[in-house]
């Protein structure tokens, strides 16, 4: 079996072919020419699988470059991870995200209809999709309402990835995940800016950490456990799409009580909130309901919100130790 994952060097991409390479999968993945300039800093979470691996280079902002890996690799599955995924960048820079997501996703969609049409597809969905939540916990039939351009694109991504399923019988699927994070998130994320401070706030590098909205609430779990799903959906007989989440619901600030806790220290100590961090439409609310995925996937999360958290911070606190913050 061969798989082709966009975005590998990114959190889900590198779990994902650690468990492809598990199963046995000729593992290729696409990734930028400027990743391969500086592999240190672009490729890290790559590092113990590189030569395991074979790597592409490609852009999303290129019909011609994907439609010649894929007719190239002839993969029986596809994983479309790769996006402009930070929302609050979504804010600053609309017509980056909106082009890179949706043609990104158009163009790997078409490469396959003509090149690879026997290939399964997966696309990788948003809890941020349903933005400002009409109904709570949100399933697959529950309304989409994205509040920002990185929200929107993910919705106009689901839709094509849909129609490409009904009008050419692809088996395209989409994967609607609700927050999942780890030790391998950017360091522009809130929790990994959690998690991060704590160690440092712990060892005396940082005194304060500044954030915006705390009081938000969302589903997280753990990146490992949601791959796992992914590849599960493409093991179906039938293509659907399929809610990802744990079913469970914290805070920001739970999580900034839980790390700082984890290293002995009061997050109220060091905290500023600062309301330039404040999107400017905030999304309060997410609640995955995963029973669908639970039935047909036989899938649920193994890693509790709680493990999670002590794990990022744990990995932080090592990094520190090695001098290893990338």
């Amino acid at each position: 079996m061969k798989a082709l994952i966009t975005g590998i060097s990114g959190q889900d991409g590198s779990y994902l072919a650690e468990l492809l390479l598990e199963k046995g999968y000729e593992v290729h993945g696409i990734i930028r020419r400027v990743a391969l300039e500086d592999e240190t800093h672009r490729l890290w979470r790559l590092r113990n699988i590189k030569k395991n691996i074979i790597l592409h280079s490609g852009s999303l902002e290129s019909f011609p470059s994907l439609a010649k890996i894929i007719n190239k690799v002839q993969p029986n599955e596809i994983y479309h991870l790769a996006a402009q995924s930070y929302v609050a960048n979504s804010f600053e820079d609309e017509f980056s995200t909106l082009n890179t997501n949706i043609n990104g996703t158009h163009y790997v969609l078409a490469s396959l209809k003509e090149f690879a049409p026997n290939s399964k597809f997966y696309f990788a969905g948003s809890s941020e999709m349903f933005g400002k939540t009409v109904e709570t916990p949100q399933n697959e039939k529950t309304k989409f309402y994205p509040r920002s351009a990185y929200g929107i694109s993910k919705v106009t991504g689901f839709e094509l990835t849909r129609n490409y399923r009904e009008a050419y019988n692809i088996f395209a699927c989409t994967g609607i995940l609700f927050n999942h994070e780890s030790p391998r998130r950017g360091f522009e994320f809130v929790t990994r800016k959690i998690s991060l401070a704590a160690a440092k706030i712990k060892n005396n590098l940082q005194k304060e950490l500044r954030l915006g909205n705390i009081k938000a609430k969302r589903d997280w779990g753990h990146a490992k456990d949601y791959v796992k799903a992914m590849w599960l959906m493409l093991q179906q007989g039938k293509a659907s799409d399929f809610v990802i989440g744990s079913g469970e619901q914290h805070s920001v600030e739970d999580f900034l009580s839980e790390a700082f806790k984890y290293v002995g220290l009061n997050f109220k100590d060091y905290l500023t909130v600062d309301k330039k961090f404040f999107r400017p439409a905030e999304v309060e609310t997410l609640l995955a309901d995963p029973n669908f995925a639970k039935k047909r996937l036989n899938w649920k999360p193994k890693t509790s919100f709680t493990n999670l958290v002590h794990e990022m911070v744990e990995s932080d606190l090592k990094n520190i130790k090695d001098k290893n913050i990338i």
